[in-house]
């Protein structure tokens, strides 16, 4: 039976070359164990295996005793966890009241109030900022009293739509203080999109910028609230903040955000909140269907991001981490702000484009800036990669001790090139999955045992209390050592969401309750269905290949399309590549694949197509050969590295006038540079 669950010729040819890389010595890589002092009480375990064994097996005290130690709390807690996957109920740390910002920012004030919070790389090049944690408090209690004086309260919402810059993570935190709750909206979206989620979310509040910069590019974000705000009557006040100095309209709604913070105390007395208290709502890109707005509560998924910033990277105090993410995005909540703060980290904030002015400016950052951890996207690595490797060489980036990656499945070509390029082979490159939904890390290759391997493209470990389990078509587990399946999540973390905020009855129908009117490939009763396809190879390590949503049926074979693209970007000469399916009048799908090539190739054009397609017949199978192979200098793109599939599906469907909206896209005329290129390969081939 061919399935979505059938691993066709990948387990068979791609695994057995993943044996080969498991068990080959050179990927092995060292670590100092990063220990946990709250069990050191505990001799027993003496390994990452056993203290995982044990978050898994006793998870009241596993929790219990690191939220006691690494949260601040106003009132204690009395019971760790209340849960049923069935029922839809997710309680932690029950009784116990806190607040966000205090665990951010006051806490660490008097040992490290001089010490950097915030480095804002700017967009112009070579231009930062730095920001202690005693002037970022400071700015917290100027915005938060703000807010407060303005009519916001404790439960309310206040819709965020702002560039990267410390004003943004100060009026998170300030929405944190006193106990509302923030919305935080890509900048990149557009007005209609922004509308959407302010109207869903029932935002009392906007705070916005005048303009936003990118990559040497004007953002009209004051523009585009004035068009979304016109038809949300939620909203009271519109906080505008300076952030180029252009003259931008202001109506009876607008204030000036920074005029308001002159007139306010930097003194704002916390709020503390229960622990299952909403902290924010983030929703998800909508690029099919109603967004979901994924909400968070306070304490689990701060103790989460917190622990997982901390292991995961091995984050020593006074170190600098550079998570280039937006903070638009759940990696920028988890990962720029809330992880790194609540441990007292430097935290970059990077408001430009990976290649602005040019290629270089990652690692020109790096070697100014000192940076110790850089945290990407694959997508971000790929397009690196095309430029070359002299844009690397030419910086100094001996002061990195870990790379770090997150979105999407990393192909083999581009960990090999971060690990001998960007780390000259000295720095673990931790290769994380994770989600919106799970508020943190849940796999990758740290932290580990000392001496464990890491094995390019994928992220191998469970992280503590993560228990993965693979499900076949039938809703049976796949057990043994190896195996591929739909993966899912047996166990409860306290960094999961809580509900898609105002249609709790979607988030289980979506993620955990069974449905025998839907199909079963999106319903596991009892365990948080993720949605990814996942290998499991020998010694218990996970490859995840993809959304098992994004696949083509060809001739009745169901084939995801990420195994085609794992096949496709190992060629020499390909950067990155998309592939979609399309209508077929035999076949019922087709496959379509957008190739972006080097800017220097070994091979022709139409050499590099027929390779494609013999090395695809290979690895997967005949009927996974692409149809077309479209040549094209990009992709279209999200500023967080997103590749629009739903626009390169119409282009392949040859309806180029029915693409929507493409405003959300970093460059919406790598569209029409497609399409171009669409027609002219289509004309060529009649």
């Amino acid at each position: 039976m061919h399935s979505l669950f059938r691993a066709t010729n990948f387990a068979g040819n791609t695994l057995k070359n993943v044996r080969q890389i498991v068990f080959g010595p050179s990927w092995c890589r060292s670590i100092t164990s990063t220990p946990f002092p709250e069990f050191a009480d505990l001799k027993h375990l003496r390994s990452h295996e056993d203290l995982h064994k044990y978050s898994l097996d006793n998870p009241t005290e596993f929790w219990g005793r690191l939220a006691r130690s690494r949260l601040q709390w106003d009132q204690d807690f009395q019971t760790v966890f209340d849960c049923c996957m069935k029922e839809g109920k997710f309680k932690w740390f029950m009784e116990g009241k806190l607040n966000a910002s205090v665990n951010c920012v006051d806490r660490h004030l008097p040992t490290l109030g001089d010490q950097v919070a915030l480095i804002w790389e700017k967009d112009e090049p070579g231009v930062e900022e730095f920001i202690t944690y005693r002037q970022l408090h400071e700015m917290v209690g100027k915005v938060a009293n703000t807010l407060k004086n303005s009519g916001i309260a404790k439960g309310d919402c206040v819709a965020i739509y702002l560039p990267m810059s410390p004003i943004t993570i100060a009026t998170m935190l300030a929405c944190a203080r006193i106990g509302a709750v923030h919305n935080v909206v890509f900048a990149g979206f557009s007005a209609t999109a922004l509308a959407s989620r302010i109207q869903d979310a029932q935002a009392k509040a906007v705070v916005t910028a005048d303009q936003g910069v990118r990559g040497g590019r004007v953002i009209q974000l004051k523009e585009a609230v004035d068009t979304a705000v016109a038809s949300c009557p939620s909203v009271n006040h519109v906080f505008v903040y300076q952030r180029t100095g252009a003259d931008v309209r202001m109506g009876p709604k607008d204030v000036s955000l920074e005029k308001a913070m002159e007139a306010e105390s930097s003194e704002c007395r916390p709020v503390p909140v229960s622990s299952e208290d909403m902290l924010f709502m983030l929703y998800t890109s909508g690029s099919t269907g109603k967004p979901k707005g994924i909400a968070h509560s306070v304490a689990g998924y701060l103790l989460y991001a917190a622990t997982t910033f901390k292991h995961v990277f091995d984050y020593q105090q006074g170190e600098r981490f550079g998570c280039v993410a937006d903070i638009g995005w759940i990696t920028g909540h988890s990962y720029v702000l809330y992880g790194p703060l609540c441990n007292g980290a430097t935290t970059l904030l990077f408001e430009s484009s990976p290649i602005y002015p040019d290629p270089g400016r990652y690692w020109e950052t790096v070697e100014r800036l000192k940076l110790n951890h850089i945290y990407l996207a694959p997508t971000s690595l790929r397009l690196l990669l095309k430029s070359g490797d002299a844009w690397v060489n030419k910086y100094d980036l001996s002061s990195l001790r870990k790379l770090g990656c997150v979105g999407e499945p990393l192909n083999h070509e581009a960990w090999e090139w971060y690990n001998e390029v960007v780390g000259k082979k000295r720095c673990d490159i931790v290769d994380t999955w994770w989600q919106t939904e799970t508020g943190g890390i849940c796999i990758t290759p740290r932290p580990s045992s000392p001496g464990a391997e890491i094995i390019p493209g994928m992220p191998m470990r469970p992280f503590f209390g993560i228990d993965p389990v693979l499900m076949d078509e039938n809703n049976e587990e796949v057990k043994g050592e190896e195996g591929y399946g739909a993966l899912c999540i047996r166990s409860m973390w306290p960094g999961m969401a809580r509900t898609i905020y105002g249609d709790h009855q979607r988030f289980l129908d979506t993620y955990f309750k069974p449905s025998p009117e839907t199909e079963k490939l999106s319903r596991f009763g009892g365990m948080y269905y993720t949605g990814d396809g996942a290998h499991r190879l020998p010694g218990g390590y996970y490859q995840i290949t993809g959304r098992m949503d994004d696949v083509v049926n060809v001739t009745g074979h169901r084939l995801g399309t990420a195994e085609v693209e794992d096949v496709l970007d190992d060629h020499p000469d390909v950067a990155e590549s998309a592939v979609v399916g399309f209508p077929h009048d035999v076949k019922g799908e087709g496959i379509f694949a957008f190739v972006v090539l080097k800017e220097e190739q070994h091979e022709t054009q139409d050499e590099i197509k027929a390779d494609l397609k013999a090395t695809i017949k290979q690895r997967i199978a005949s009927y996974a050969q692409p149809d077309h192979i479209l040549i094209t200098p990009n992709l279209p793109k999200t500023r967080s590295g997103k590749i629009m599939r739903r626009i390169l599906r119409k282009i392949a469907a040859n309806q180029p006038d029915e693409l929507g909206d493409v405003t959300t896209l970093a460059d919406p005329s790598v569209v029409e540079d497609i399409v171009r290129s669409y027609k002219k390969y289509t004309k060529s081939d009649d």
